[in-house]
């Protein structure tokens, strides 16, 4: 309840916002949100498919990238002939802007689904694994001793110790990530594509149709802030054991 109330809050706030912005600026490139809100009911039916598609490619993009990324930067944070062999690469290719490969992902995988999808994928298996390899670098070796001495293998340190106390950071990298995915679908479909919002909003304002487009927009950041809402709720339902460590 708690949280809802801050959500309306900060909805009125935003609105408010808006509102004076758009009267200051007095152009229809910034519409009123009293203007906008009847575009988003009343292209709701084409909006749904493209929000639908853009869910899809953001959430396979987001679940490859994880995959691939947890058990292998588990791995390098917890040995360190690995890390010294990885870490120049990271420390290489992590600050390289992903969105750059686009054209060669276009170039090789066409301009379906697949080109977003690993553009995606690639940012967030970087960005999943940098901060997965710190967690599991950062965890107590008082905390695996101690469940060494009480006769645990390498395997059960590692599921029972390891990959706890890596959760937490884990899902906030996703929460941060959830926003550049959703702008990097963006650029990725505006660019090269049909479906999806991004292309809905450079359409739309490509026919000069400036509520339509701030639609797109509304679409396209209630995607974003779904995505980071669920990351919450997983976290909060698989790390319980904060809250009886907080107590």
């Amino acid at each position: 309840m708690r949280k809802l109330l801050s959500y309306l809050a900060a909805i009125a706030v935003i609105l408010v916002v808006w509102e004076l912005a758009a009267l200051m600026v007095h152009s229809p490139v910034l519409p009123t949100p009293l203007a906008t809100f009847p575009m988003l009911v009343r292209y709701a039916g084409a909006l749904a498919p493209d929000f639908l598609i853009s869910l899809y490619r953001v959430v396979i993009a987001m679940a490859l990238g994880t995959v691939l990324a947890m058990p292998l930067g588990l791995a390098v944070g917890r040995s360190p002939r690995l890390d010294t062999l990885l870490a120049p690469l990271l420390y290489i290719l992590y600050p390289i802007p992903k969105i750059v490969f686009l054209p060669v992902l276009l170039v090789l995988l066409g301009l379906a689904d697949a080109p977003k999808i690993v553009l995606i994928a690639i940012t967030i298996f970087f960005q999943v694994l940098v901060t997965v390899r710190d967690a599991a670098k950062a965890v107590p070796e008082a905390s695996v001793l101690s469940v060494r001495s009480l006769g645990a293998s390498r395997l059960d340190v590692f599921t029972n110790v390891v990959v706890p106390a890596s959760l937490p950071e884990l899902f906030t990298a996703l929460r941060i990530s959830s926003g550049t995915a959703v702008a990097i679908l963006f650029f990725a479909e505006a660019i090269a594509g049909s479906t999806g919002l991004g292309y809905f909003i450079v359409d739309a304002w490509g026919a000069i149709d400036y509520p339509r487009m701030f639609a797109g927009i509304i679409s396209m950041g209630l995607l974003g802030v779904a995505l980071y809402e669920v990351f919450d709720l997983v976290e909060h339902r698989l790390t319980r054991w904060r809250s009886s460590v907080r107590r």
